[in-house]
């Protein structure tokens, strides 16, 4: 039984992170007053790019070709490292937080490499701007998940989430504050509003769809899965440490099903409050976004504060 369900953490995040882009697309639509594409739509665009030709330029180096497989592989071994729905799983491997966020940083390491690798203008400045944002929200991220690792005194996040320290009185103010601080590091770190504007190929606006510009095909789609991928990494992370309800304890079936149910519902919370976001207000200027997550260490610093 431990197998399947680690078969089912393992594709979990590829199989539905595209709906978790899809969902958000859509509730976005309905506040525009829009129709808007299925919920599926991202599935559909997937295999249109994996039936595509690529085009790469005569300039590109190995980098710029194997950063797509690398970056891919890094979100599937993350996404079978974290709680999704069960907390009695055992992994001391790649589940420690730290693991985590250096892992995701390799990935963004490789990303802002492929950007650079072409030699064009709009993939240096999209990777200029990517590396300082990371930089700026790496202290943030990390600092958020010391807060929810110290008071159990375990930095593996299946124990975390499974201790539920939210429910302790003395922690709740402090898990809180974090959880704020760790929603700024989510936007950023998953080129979301006000960072960044993924529905664009605007010079003054685009991040992440600066570094990928030259990819096209098969490439192109796993660099899109994987930025999906992350987004639902984050989403988990996100859901399952700091709001650690309704994770199955033991290998019943029913715990199983119940987790799952939970996730999904945790899920269309946080890309409703996305969607939300994204519809009423508009993207900050760049110089602007250090201040933002500033506030994140800020918060995240002050949760650890009074933690200790």
């Amino acid at each position: 039984m431990t197998i399947i369900i680690w078969i089912i953490q393992l594709i979990f995040v590829p199989t539905v992170s595209p709906l978790c882009i899809g969902v958000i697309k859509k509730i976005k639509a309905k506040f525009q007053n829009r129709q808007g594409a299925s919920i599926f739509q991202p599935y559909k665009d997937l295999w249109k790019l994996f039936h595509k030709d690529e085009v790469i330029s005569k300039d590109a180096s190995w980098i710029f070709r194997v950063a797509p497989f690398i970056i891919f592989t890094i979100t599937i071994i993350v996404g079978a490292s974290i709680p999704l729905f069960a907390s009695f799983l055992e992994n001391n491997i790649t589940s420690d937080f730290l693991f985590i966020v250096y892992a995701l940083a390799i990935g963004t390491f490789f990303l802002a490499l492929a950007g650079m690798d072409t030699g064009s203008a709009f993939g240096g400045f999209g990777s200029s701007r990517e590396m300082t944002m990371s930089a700026l929200a790496e202290g943030g991220l990390i600092f958020s998940l010391l807060t929810v690792s110290l008071p159990r005194g375990d930095s593996n996040l299946f124990a975390i989430s499974g201790s539920n320290i939210v429910s302790e009185t003395q922690f709740f103010l402090p898990i809180m504050l974090s959880f704020i601080g760790f929603f700024i590091v989510l936007l950023a770190e998953t080129a979301r509003f006000p960072f960044d504007n993924p529905a664009t190929h605007l010079e003054l606006t685009m991040i992440h769809e600066a570094m990928i510009l030259e990819y096209s095909g098969k490439k192109l789609a796993l660099m899109e899965w994987a930025s999906a991928n992350k987004f639902l990494i984050f989403v988990g992370l996100g859901s399952n440490l700091f709001l650690p309800f309704g994770l199955a304890q033991t290998a019943d079936i029913k715990q199983i099903m119940m987790g799952i149910s939970f996730l999904v519902i945790k899920m269309f919370v946080f890309c409703l409050a996305i969607a939300i976001i994204e519809s009423s207000m508009a993207k900050y200027r760049f110089f602007r976004l250090p201040d933002i997550l500033l506030i994140s260490f800020i918060l995240n610093a002050v949760a650890i504060g009074f933690i200790k």
